[in-house]
Formats: structure tokens, C-alpha cells, sequence
């Protein structure tokens, strides 16, 4: 995000070593235990192929976004960007998105980039694959319980930045049974500052916390980020609020495949909680609910 003309302000960079926030009660201590029966390596193989498996699948759905960018001056919201759309597919089989709630940005403070869209759309609900493995350090630092869910932490951060490219740093949790992130926290990177002038493009830490919705794929369901990101002008607070709800498999004719075999199209959704407490189905955490 970027403050608006004539200055810019923009959505800040994690250093390496990332503490992930104890966001639930029934999140356990970090311990630093070296996995059973397999390697780091062979975990982060096995992980990387199920996230390819679900980043095909997730194509295949159709699914409602809810966005939603404040400015807070000590308790007061001081400015607003909110936009709904729907990803869905056009009659030719095309994925589009139909904007259903749009009203007129309130921000003063800062102004929503094209970088802020992308990562948004890309980069909040982070998919690890195999092809995208060469380009991150991937560094295992132990279990940890999330809820019912006993999962496999790693830390990620890009080998390099290439220009015009944008990038996942931080934490991400791993379930040892189905071997997908259900839990993400982090930032993108790397954040824009010309070394003339005042112009700024800054992103801030978030957490985005998937869901079981079809009994074989951890969708990404809830992303949140309260940050203050320190611009040369000023510093700004900002709260973001990403929702994704009413997953719907696409009636195509596209086969999805789990482990190698075909998903059912009956295939009914899953209504197993997330890791989150008393969490139904599309349902962001209580203690984080936007009020």
C-alpha cells in the first residue's frame, strides 16, 4: 500500500527467525524434536507434492473472497477499503472474478497497489509446491499441537529476490497426517523503497489459518494482519480482514486427483472443524471475528 499522492504509502520486511503469535489457547509449545521415521527433506518432499495436488484442485472451485483493509488511529477506524468478489467460471469454462460489493475506498492514509492485489489474491493464502521449492530455504524447527492437529514447523524465506517478483517469508505448520499447511504466518516480500523520494511500498505480517472442506484439501479459509508498518513519514496501523467461504467444486468435466486417484464429483464437503476452536465451516476464529 502506499500513501497517496503526493506522497505514497503502501501494505512490512519479516526478518529471518520469524516467532509465530500464540493466536489460540490451544496452541502447544514449540518443541524442538527431530520428526520419527523420516527426514526434514523427505517431509518437505511429501508436503510439497500434496500442496501441488491441492493447488490444482483449488482451481477447480469456485469460492467468495471478503476483503476488508482498515487504518486505526488508537481504537478508531480512520479509514476503510472493503471489496467482495466471487472467483467463478465464465460459460466457457473460464476462471473470472465478479466483483458483488465494492464501495468507495475511505483511506486516507494509504492506497491499495497492484502489489497489495496480487499478494491478496496470491500470496495471503500460500501454496508451497514442488516447483516452487528451488526457490525457497525451507528450514525444519520442530512440532507443535494446533488444537487436534499435530503438525511439522518450518520456516521458509526466498533464496534470492529477482526483480518484479514477489515472495513468502515466514512460518508455516504442517499436518502429520495429511501433509498439508494448515497454517500459514509470515509477510510477502520483498517490500518497495526507492532510495530517492518518499516512495514506500510496505506489507504487513499476517496469519492465515486453512480448513478441511472437502476431506482430502486444507483450504485457506481466514487471514488476518494487525500491523504497524513504519513509513519515512509516518507510522500506520493497519487491520486486514481476508475471508474465503462458500467453496463449490466447479461442474467441469476436469478430473481432480488425490494421491494418484480420481475425487468423486458427489464427493459430499467434509465438515471436520478446522484447528481453530469451535470453528464451523467457513467460520473465521471467535476471538477474531471482525466486530
Amino acid at each position: 500500500m502506499r500513501i497517496p499522492s503526493p506522497f505514497l504509502l503502501c501494505l512490512a520486511v519479516l526478518t529471518c527467525g520469524l516467532t509465530a503469535p500464540s493466536l489460540f489457547a490451544q496452541e502447544g509449545a514449540l518443541e524442538n524434536l527431530p520428526p520419527k521415521d523420516a527426514t526434514p527433506e523427505d517431509i518437505i518432499q511429501h508436503f510439497a507434492a500434496k500442496e501441488t495436488e491441492f493447488a490444482k484442485a483449488r482451481d477447480q472451485y469456485t469460492y467468495r473472497q471478503d476483503v476488508k483493509v482498515e487504518t486505526v488511529d488508537g481504537e478508531t477506524v480512520d479509514g476503510v477499503y472493503h471489496e467482495v468478489f466471487d472467483v467463478i467460471f465464465d460459460d466457457k469454462g473460464k476462471r473470472i472474478e465478479n466483483v458483488v460489493f465494492a464501495p468507495q475506498s475511505t483511506l486516507q492514509k494509504i492506497s491499495m497497489t497492484q502489489e497489495d492485489m496480487e499478494d491478496i489474491r496470491h500470496k495471503l493464502p500460500f501454496v508451497l509446491t514442488t516447483q516452487d521449492l528451488p526457490a525457497y530455504n525451507i528450514i525444519y524447527v520442530g512440532q507443535q499441537q494446533e488444537d487436534e492437529l499435530h503438525c511439522y514447523v518450518f520456516d521458509v524465506a526466498p533464496k534470492k529476490i529477482e526483480e518484479k517478483k514477489r515472495y513468502f517469508q515466514g512460518r508455516v505448520w504442517v499436518d502429520d497426517h495429511d501433509f498439508q499447511i494448515v497454517k500459514t504466518y509470515g509477510k510477502t516480500v520483498p517490500d518497495i523503497r526507492k532510495k530517492h523520494g518518499d516512495d514506500e511500498n510496505l506489507f504487513p505480517k499476517f496469519t492465515t489459518w486453512r480448513q478441511q472442506i472437502d476431506g482430502l484439501y486444507w483450504f485457506p479459509v481466514y487471514t488476518k494482519a494487525d500491523d504497524e508498518l513504519h513509513f519515512k513519514l509516518e507510522d500506520v496501523h493497519i487491520r486486514e480482514i481476508v475471508k474465503y467461504e462458500d467453496y463449490k467444486r466447479f461442474g467441469s468435466n476436469t478430473k481432480i486427483l488425490y494421491e494418484g486417484k480420481e475425487v468423486p464429483k458427489d464427493q459430499k464437503p467434509n465438515q471436520t472443524p478446522n484447528q481453530a476452536p469451535n470453528q464451523t465451516p467457513n467460520q473465521a476464529p471467535n476471538q477474531n471475528k471482525p466486530q
